[in-house]
């Protein structure tokens, strides 16, 4: 572990007493170095009067979140050469949030092991700003169904050729490598995960009893394969079921696997057999992000990125979740929350992710358009419009209304349109001019959709005691005429507007 510079020698000292007393894991600690050695930079050329962590203040906290939501890819690091690329551009809102979270990590541990006295709340002085928190949260992104479909034909299909010349050399066996393509596609899990899989993690049965020896004459009959999966990011070992494919492709590679020596489970300190080891090596975590997914989209002559960043190895478990979710006969949440190995279920939500084809029909289902939209008849007076009367102000337009027509041009926009309050606009078909209008030969009839709000969707559903209540809050909403249905002398109950639904045919 490269040396610190830049920082002063009393907060080095105190930075690395921590390092080697924290029961973190070897990776947390490193990163959490990484970022309190870039305080101790920002502390040598903002306040080079602080060189402890016990001259810390609250003003000194604030000083600090400030200057990690305005910091820039490039400061306060101790070697640009790996950040050459981006270096000016505004740091992510995940990396100033894991900025601040080992700060207070790490003034919290001094303040328990009382290395320092309590100045401070680091949870609050050091809580991450509002504004940096509403950029935050898990965002498994899923893969294209058409990409996937390709990868999933790639790892089927695998071929020494397809792998890059240094590993031709037999450096990993066919076997290995499919059974680890396949573990990837179908599993569903973390890549830490999959890289400690044990030998003996497959298991088959049918009808809930187990199946002893060669699984293959139950096949036809629904065996289930069951696979177990080691302790993992949040929880303790479990089972679950996948594809036979995965456990035939894993089997093989069992029954070729030559005899390797146990292994450290760096997660849970056990020495174990591990499935994917060749020469006394396990494979590396990065391999399936290095190596085996650019082979499989170089097979699937598909790109190793999309519009949603690299294709990683977890975006296959993202997907996978996300397609049990929304298939025909979809998973629960629990029950993906059980298949994912996760420990709440509010983990499991940022995976069960609603495919648009899933939205689109339950939207569709739903009707919202179909039971808030009418279609009403309109009387188009074809006479009036050729003979230039409609311009001069007479009528060209009536909706019919059933017991009457409208004649007013805004009709859809008429408060009293469900319940007509037959103001000047209004025209009876039982008076001589309805029934003229009636007997006209150039009349054009056609239809308009009505947008209905919901108290006029309830006098159409619920019928009259909905239609009197509507009414009554109608009495004093003037007309498009001028006065209001209670100057006009409307009675307490009026006849309901039939508008019809073309699209059920009903009134």
């Amino acid at each position: 572990m490269p040396a610190i510079e830049g920082a002063s020698s009393s907060w080095t000292e105190w930075l690395e007493r921590w390092h080697t007393t924290s029961t973190l894991s070897p990776k947390v600690r490193s990163n959490h170095r990484s970022v309190l050695s870039k305080v101790g930079r920002w502390l040598a050329a903002e306040h080079p009067q602080i060189t402890e962590p016990a001259q810390w203040t609250r003003q000194t906290c604030a000083a600090w979140v400030a200057a990690v939501n305005s910091l820039r890819v490039g400061d306060y690091v101790q070697q640009l050469a790996a950040h050459e690329k981006r270096v000016g551009q505004p740091v992510a809102p995940h990396t100033k949030a894991g900025y601040l979270t080992a700060t207070r990590v790490f003034f919290r541990d001094l303040q328990e092991w009382e290395w320092i006295p309590r100045r401070f709340d680091p949870v609050r002085a050091l809580s991450t700003p509002r504004t940096i928190h509403a950029m935050l949260g898990p965002d498994p992104r899923v893969i294209a169904d058409d990409i996937r479909a390709k990868l999933l034909w790639a790892g089927l299909n695998i071929e020494p050729e397809d792998l890059p010349t240094s590993l031709n050399n037999l450096r990993y066996p066919l076997e290995l490598l499919r059974a680890l393509s396949l573990t990837w596609l179908f599993s569903g899990l973390r890549s830490n995960e999959i890289v400690r899989l044990r030998v003996g993690c497959v298991r088959w049965q049918h009808d809930g009893f187990p199946i002893p020896g060669d699984p293959d004459e139950v096949l036809a009959r629904d065996a289930v394969c069951l696979l177990d999966v080691p302790a993992h990011k949040t929880g303790t070992s479990f089972t679950k079921p996948v594809d036979p494919l995965l456990g035939k492709a894993i089997e093989t590679w069992q029954s070729l696997r030559p005899q390797q020596p146990r292994m450290l489970d760096r997660k849970t300190s056990e020495h174990v057999d591990l499935l994917f080891a060749m020469r006394a090596r396990r494979v590396a975590n990065t391999y399936l992000n290095g190596t085996i997914i650019p082979a499989l989209c170089r097979k699937a002559g598909v790109p190793t990125a999309d519009v949603r960043g690299n294709i990683t190895s977890h975006r296959a478990r993202s997907t996978i979740a996300s397609q049990l979710y929304n298939a025909k006969e979809p998973m629960t949440l629990f029950e993906l929350q059980a298949w994912l190995g996760h420990r709440s279920p509010e983990s499991t939500q940022h995976y069960a992710k609603i495919t648009p084809n899933t939205l689109a029909r339950a939207y569709n289902d739903a009707g919202y358009f179909a039971r808030n939209v009418r279609t009403i008849e309109v009387l188009v007076d074809r006479d009036a419009v050729t003979s230039g009367t409609a311009a001069a102000g007479e009528p060209w337009q009536y909706y019919d209304m059933g017991h009457g027509y409208c004649t007013y041009t805004f009709f859809e926009q008429c408060q009293h349109r469900m319940a007509c309050a037959r103001c000047d606009f209004y025209t009876p078909k039982a008076s001589s001019k309805g029934q003229l209008l009636e007997a006209k030969n150039n009349l054009q009839r056609m239809l308009a959709s009505i947008p209905l709000t919901d108290d006029e969707q309830a006098a159409v559903d619920d019928g009259q005691a909905a239609l009197d209540q509507l009414l009554e809050r109608l009495t004093d909403v003037p007309t498009p005429a001028g006065p209001t249905p209670r100057q006009i002398g409307i009675p307490a109950t009026a006849t309901l507007l039939p508008i019809i639904d073309v699209r059920h045919g009903h009134a």
